[in-house]
């Protein structure tokens, strides 16, 4: 099913860019998993490699509008989907009296807790 999936979004990512020529395609479905790798004459890329457990490491990367490259690097697996950019929103940094109060009750731990 999944592999379907993502055949069928290969060929969404080709529609939905009709000014753009394949430049390469590769997509092999075997027994103990799935290769795909394409590329279109505008500089989109998307690669993906699969096992037969589920496991996906790929990558997709474009020039934006504003002629940015963006690249995302992701892996699906057990622990779900995993993306890699530096265009990915991330987390403001932990305030250090934060940082230090959670140290503390580390070292002090409760005498309730066994």
């Amino acid at each position: 099913m999944f592999k379907i999936m993502l055949v069928c979004a290969l060929a969404a990512l080709v529609a939905a860019n009709e000014n753009a020529d394949v430049v390469r395609l590769v997509s092999e479905v075997n027994p103990d998993g799935f290769k795909t790798d394409l590329a279109l004459s505008d500089g989109t890329v998307q690669q993906a490699v699969g096992d037969v457990h589920g496991n996906i490491d790929g990558s997709f990367e474009w020039i934006s509008k504003e002629g940015e490259h963006i690249r995302v690097q992701y892996k699906a697996d057990e622990n779900g989907y995993q993306p890699q950019s530096d265009v990915l929103p991330t987390p403001p940094p932990i305030p250090d009296a934060i940082v230090r109060a959670i140290a503390w009750i580390a070292a002090h731990p409760s005498k309730d807790a066994h």
